[in-house]
């Protein structure tokens, strides 16, 4: 990888003794795009919210998050508005709860202009315009003017990511951008942030609890297990040869697309509650090669291949020689 982008180390996240991030390291490249996947309470979203400082005060956050090699974990406010909706943008699986219903659609995205490039007036209002033709909302000029609910969920999960492009941002983090759509509208969504991704030359984060999604979308994919990255690989060698029974179970859940039928498996029970984590290997209670060395600590990453690597102790064992 080239110079990261955005370089997390050690991020940890404690609700009031419950652990949300048990230490994550990511880093991503200029123009990449990475997918972050896992069920639902894994700290997907948890994740980005707190490098972004994003979380309510509660929440004790520790380790380190850089951006082109600047500290922003903990960083003054006007740091932080500088950055957020600047160069790092974030868009939100609902956009109905995130745009105000009360504001004209021009009005709100005026607002991101004028926050991030200090345009006013005429000047924001044709800006708006483009962005929304950008995005591919038909008749721009007429859009401005409506309201959120006079607009589809599509159309209005189009204006969440103008607004998010309003500040030019180096990164876009998108959080399950596509999850109350239906399966058309989906791909029109991911067709477009793929497009403007290749316009722009942002980097893409796309959270995402589908498989499926990240492999039509993303380069590389950080599968996450209980505040922790289980696995991080490129796409296609992670569908080929995925490691940790974590990953081994979401991509058996999927159905296959050609070749004969085959039943779907299931991974039994659920993603431990952060204050009742097991001993050691937070997957071994669910897992099908779970041993008793898998309670006696947590597993490192391992090297599996270059840019594959797998927190397992059964990756370790397959590496040592025979």
């Amino acid at each position: 990888m080239s110079e990261p982008l955005v370089a997390i180390r050690g991020l940890a996240v404690d609700f009031g003794g419950a652990p949300a991030l048990r230490g994550i390291d990511l880093a991503i490249a200029p123009g990449e795009a990475l997918g972050l996947v896992g069920e639902s309470g894994c700290g997907k979203s948890v994740t980005w919210l707190a490098a972004l400082g994003l979380l309510p005060g509660r929440a004790r956050v520790s380790g380190s998050v850089r951006l082109a090699g600047e500290e922003i974990l903990g960083a003054a406010p006007a740091v932080l508005d500088r950055v957020r909706g600047g160069r790092v943008a974030m868009i939100f699986q609902d956009p109905a709860s995130s745009l105000n219903p009360v504001h004209r659609i021009g009005r709100q995205v005026a607002e991101a202009l004028g926050l991030h490039r200090g345009l006013r007036g005429v000047a924001a209002r044709a800006e708006a315009r483009r962005l929304l033709d950008q995005v591919g909302i038909p008749d721009a000029g007429r859009r401005l003017d409506a309201y959120p609910h006079e607009l589809s969920g599509g159309q209005n999960q189009r204006v969440m990511i103008a607004m998010a492009l309003a500040g030019q941002p180096e990164l876009l983090v998108a959080d399950e951008p596509t999850t109350a759509l239906d399966v058309t509208i989906q791909a029109q969504i991911l067709e477009l942030l793929g497009a403007l991704r290749r316009e722009t030359g942002m980097a893409l984060v796309l959270i995402s609890h589908d498989l499926g999604v990240v492999a039509e979308t993303c380069e590389r994919v950080a599968v996450m297990y209980a505040g922790r990255i289980v696995e991080e690989a490129r796409v296609a060698r992670l569908f080929a040869a995925p490691t940790h029974p974590y990953t081994q179970g979401l991509l058996g859940a999927l159905p296959p697309l050609d070749g004969p039928r085959r039943p779907l498996s299931a991974i039994p029970g659920s993603v431990p509650e952060p204050n009742g984590m097991p001993p050691g290997c937070a997957f071994a209670p669910r897992c099908p090669h779970a041993a008793a060395a898998c309670a006696l600590g947590v597993p490192e990453a391992v090297a599996v291949e270059p840019d594959h690597a797998a927190a397992c102790l059964r990756a370790v064992r397959e590496l040592l020689p025979a």
